[in-house]
């Protein structure tokens, strides 16, 4: 993918490469891989590539930025626009998601929260959904029943999992372009029939395919097992006609009146997505405890992410930039906001600066109030994976506490929990991993500055890591209140550093000498994913999306001495033990024809032997990792 190129609509993808005959489809992935290294030159509003002497391909994005008809890409060679230069361009151009085909932009842009549920589990924020509850009598107290999906969307879904278990079946080395292609053309027909999750998450499959295929550094094979196990469990549900509204999805942003508003500054954070986009989301609290926040994220990357930190904030007069709202705050008339707190920019909203509140003041005191165990609880309640627009939204919301450094493992921070009437030292031991760990942020540095000063108290705000043993993933951090051994941050921060942006110096820190000693970390509780035997069917999971089927099936035919059975059994997941010889046999099954002959394995077979395993995993992970939260804290 080359982040210079506009990015593409699915179906207009989709057409380029059926358009191809046999012969130049075996030459696309190739092909693809050398024009999306090739210089490109925009002018007119028109982006084009010189393919060679006598090929250049030009287009033209509409007025959303993407390019969402074919008539939009033309090439100049005679074959066009059926040749292979047209085809391979539009390969190498980012896809373009649902929202952009949808509107061409929202009150407040493309933000965060936009890019990284496109790579976690919905599609855009989540707004009014569709129509697919059954209306009740009026004044009646029963709830309506849900309405199970209409027979276009079922046969929508059913070749939306058809084209996902053929991608799971070829593994990434053979999931190339024409892969891809079918299932964009599966995406747009589920987007067609009004399913939008499934849309989504097979828009994740396929840019997850071009990282892990191009070997991008922002690229996790765990991202691109969930998003298959998302899509294989979305559409397999539909499939069989299952009326939860919820794996329908939403569709579109959806703003309402917000009235009047008055917010704080919380902290900045700045966003780097894989599709290309940069900037920064302001986080501010109202004096209620709600929480808002203000985007400005568009294409450009590293650069724009730097960029926006000082950027004008695009709501009411624009008087103020992030770095002051983040320490400032605004009194609003006239506001738009999103279901999930997104303050939208529209010609009738007003806004004040006014000053902001510290952290230890207001609702933001009562956040570093609350115990850590309280507070993951409440994010991780619920099961895993049934409706992920709500899980991850839940997840994500933000976590106070203060704690202690005690240590440092790799590039994580070890810290315990500072809890009233307990010794330091003696509370919940919490791991710190960076929000983001690209050089261009300050992320990586502060945390080896920190990682020096064992002893030292911190006030932190961040993010849960759900998938990770007890770990939080900071977005700011100030000094603990009335206490020594803390931060000395400049009069001008106002209290606190966003990790992302401000970069602590050896003066914002005590000297080694005044710090309390902390002693041994004691004994860290083992991370139960990766060291639990449970590994060993993650890995089997893994490796069916890295490596393909055949790479599943070496298990068996090895008689099964491979696959780590025996110990997942004397350890007592006997259920991972039963699964993961399923998924194993199956991927080695082959029927033969009435000749005697090996016949084409099947790959529904395959695919929902590997979701059943990818679904109990995710299950069991999310309860290991809970555990790791409450495992210190009940037996204090």
């Amino acid at each position: 993918m080359n982040a210079e190129l506009p990015p593409v609509a699915p179906d207009v993808v989709a057409a380029a490469v059926e358009s191809l005959t046999a012969r130049l489809r075996k030459k696309l992935d190739a092909a693809i891989e050398s024009y999306a290294a090739l210089p490109v030159t925009a002018t007119d509003g028109a982006v084009r590539v010189r393919c060679g002497e006598d090929a250049e391909v030009t287009l033209t994005p509409g007025p959303s930025g993407a390019v969402t008809d074919a008539a939009q890409a033309v090439c100049g060679c005679l074959l066009a626009p059926r040749c292979l230069h047209r085809a391979a361009v539009l390969g190498a151009c980012p896809v373009a998601d649902a929202e952009t085909l949808t509107e061409p932009a929202g009150p407040a842009g493309k933000d965060e929260q936009d890019e990284q549920n496109e790579q976690n589990g919905s599609e855009g924020p989540v707004p009014v959904a569709p129509d697919t509850q059954g209306a009740a009598a009026p004044g009646s107290d029963e709830t309506p029943a849900p309405v199970p999906p209409t027979p276009a969307q079922v046969t929508a879904a059913a070749g939306l999992w058809a084209a996902a278990a053929a991608v799971l079946a070829a593994g990434v080395p053979a999931a190339g372009a024409v892969p891809q292609a079918e299932l964009l053309r599966a995406a747009h027909t589920a987007r067609l029939a009004g399913l939008h999750r499934a849309e989504a998450a097979a828009l994740r499959v396929v840019r997850g395919l071009r990282g892990a295929r191009a070997r991008h550094d922002g690229h996790r094979l765990a991202d691109l097992v969930a998003n298959v196990r998302e899509l294989l469990l979305t559409t397999g549900l539909l499939a069989a006609a299952d009326p939860d509204p919820a794996l329908v999805g939403t569709a579109r942003r959806a703003y309402r009146p917000g009235g009047g508003l008055r917010v704080h500054g919380v902290c900045r954070e700045p966003v780097i997505a894989a599709t290309g986009y940069g900037g920064v989301v302001t986080h501010l609290v109202s004096e209620d405890g709600r929480w808002f926040s203000v985007a400005d994220v568009k294409p450009g990357g590293p650069a724009r992410a730097r960029g926006a930190a000082t950027a004008s904030v695009a709501l009411g007069s624009g008087t103020l930039d992030h770095a002051q709202l983040s320490r400032g705050g605004l009194l609003i008339s006239g506001a738009t906001l999103s279901p999930d707190g997104r303050l939208g920019s529209g010609k009738g909203v007003r806004a004040t600066p006014v000053p902001g509140l510290s952290w230890t003041s207001g609702p933001l005191a009562a956040l570093f109030a609350r115990p850590l165990s309280e507070a993951v609880a409440a994010r991780l309640a619920g099961p895993a994976g049934r409706d992920p627009e709500r899980s991850e939204q839940t997840a994500r919301e933000l976590i106070g506490c203060d704690l202690i450094l005690v240590g440092a493992a790799g590039d994580q921070l070890l810290a315990r929990e500072l809890t009233p009437g307990r010794p330091d030292g003696a509370g919940l031991l919490v791991r710190l991993a960076p929000a983001n760990g690209h050089p261009d942020l300050a992320h990586t540095a502060n945390f080896r500055r920190l990682a020096s000063r064992p002893g030292l108290r911190l006030r932190v705000l961040g993010r849960l890591d759900p998938d990770r043993a007890a770990t939080l993933r900071p977005l700011a951090v100030g000094p603990v209140p009335d206490g020594e051994a803390t931060l000395r941050l400049p009069p001008e921060w106002q209290g606190h550093a966003d990790l992302g942006y401000d970069r602590i110096q050896g003066a914002h820190v005590p000297p080694p000498e005044e710090l309390p000693a902390v002693g041994d970390v004691g004994a860290v509780p083992p991370d139960p994913l990766a060291q639990a035997p449970l590994w060993r069917l993650r890995r089997l999971v893994e490796v069916a999306v890295s490596g393909g089927r055949r790479a599943v099936a070496e298990p068996a035919r090895d008689g099964g001495r491979g696959d780590g059975g025996a110990a997942l059994r004397r350890t007592g997941f006997r259920a991972a033990a039963d699964l993961s010889a399923a998924l194993s046999a199956e991927a080695d099954r082959r029927g033969r024809d009435v000749f005697g002959r090996t016949a084409e394995a099947d790959p529904d077979r395959y695919a929902r032997a590997w979701l059943a395993a990818a679904v109990y995993l995710t299950g069991t992970e999310r309860a290991l990792v809970q555990a790791t939260w409450e495992r210190e804290e009940a037996h204090a």
